[in-house]
């Protein structure tokens, strides 16, 4: 029996690292994804951003532009927008450059108001920053913005990489479960395999075990590789108990185990599981908070969002990660993976097809 079992986990172990696709998508795409993310999002001195000017001439530019060429007293330490004014003599031009994602804003004067009139997108967030940003300098040369009062954040766990780096962790924790016993197990009954291996002494919940127990240990090591690559490069920390940690990562792996083999239960082409695959994975990194927070769909989504299995566990992550939670504060989140695994695993158990 042990060496039954021993055999196929070997098996499975030699099938991945024969497969350098496999290995690029597992481990190096999380390790790219996180170092490009983390180098677009990381704070930096300034941030150029070009503003469009409908003015006539250089003079009626420069008048209009006067509040951010002045010199202005600034925070110490403080994060400041750096802006490169573009002049267009005619409106039809401006707005050509928007079109072309030249500039997200442009203003000209407004004599009625006495200071400059924004156009932009209002529902456009990189053009509603660029005014906010406009806003803040022209008031700070007006003397109604104290520079004081504007100081950088520098908590543990602020930054856009902290946030990312658990939600990755998760996304991989999903992806190695639905394709690597997912989509195994759908491959090998389209080759017949699956009647071949039933016909053996071996026992079938051997066969099942083996997928999760090598899925674990391949899960362990993607992590291990990138948690390695944000802390040498982002410095990211994990606050919380290793102990939670643990836990809910092993929770996370059952979870996703069962959803795998659940939906590989009937399955017998790839077209079919493809499809059945992605209809799991693609909506889930969507909505569940991997990229950017779910809290930015309408309110009456978002219950539903909070129950998604890779909702629970990114969030479960990012309790241990940025809130340093220990082991009562991750019992929830637990109970709730381990429900969804086991009920995914025995109902995919019995009615899985071998033929």
């Amino acid at each position: 029996m042990n060496n039954a079992f021993l055999n196929l986990i070997n098996m499975q172990i030699k099938e991945f690292f024969r497969e350098p696709e496999t290995l690029f998508w597992a481990v190096l795409f999380p390790v790219a994804l996180a170092g490009i993310l983390g180098l677009a999002f990381m704070q930096q001195d300034q941030t150029k951003r070009s503003v469009g000017v409908l003015a006539a001439s250089p003079a009626a530019s420069a008048a209009l532009l006067k509040p951010w060429t002045a010199p202005v007293a600034k925070a110490q330490g403080s994060r400041e927008a750096a802006f490169n004014f573009k002049l267009y003599p005619a409106r039809a031009l401006a707005i050509q450059a928007i079109q072309r994602g030249e500039i997200t804003l442009f203003l000209e004067p407004a004599a009625k108001i006495g200071g400059p009139c924004y156009h932009f997108d209002t529902k456009n967030p990189e053009a509603q920053l660029t005014y906010l940003l406009l806003e803040r300098e022209r008031l700070r040369q007006s003397g109604y913005l104290n520079a004081e009062c504007v100081q950088p954040l520098v908590a543990p766990g602020t930054r856009y990489i902290d946030f990312l780096i658990p939600g990755l962790i998760a996304m991989g924790i999903l992806n190695s479960s639905i394709w690597g016993i997912g989509w195994a197990l759908i491959e090998r009954r389209m080759k017949k395999l699956l009647r071949r291996m039933v016909a053996t002494p071996m026992k079938r919940y051997q066969f099942f075990l083996s997928f999760f127990i090598t899925r674990l240990g391949l899960s362990l090591f993607e992590f291990l590789v990138l948690f390695t690559f944000a802390a040498l490069v982002f410095h990211v920390k994990m606050q919380g108990s290793l102990a939670a940690f643990a836990l809910v990562f092993l929770c996370g792996n059952l979870a996703f185990g069962g959803v795998a083999l659940l939906m590989a239960s009937r399955a017998d082409n790839t077209q079919v599981g493809n499809g059945l695959l992605n209809a799991i994975t693609i909506p889930m990194m969507i909505m569940s908070g991997i990229f950017f927070s779910y809290q930015n769909f309408p309110a009456w989504l978002i219950p539903v969002v909070k129950y998604l299995p890779l909702t629970v566990l990114a969030d479960a992550f990012r309790k241990i990660f940025i809130e340093g939670a220990g082991l009562f504060d991750v019992a929830a989140p637990c109970v709730i993976l381990v429900a969804i695994g086991a009920g995914c695993f025995a109902l995919g158990q019995k009615i899985f097809k071998w033929y």
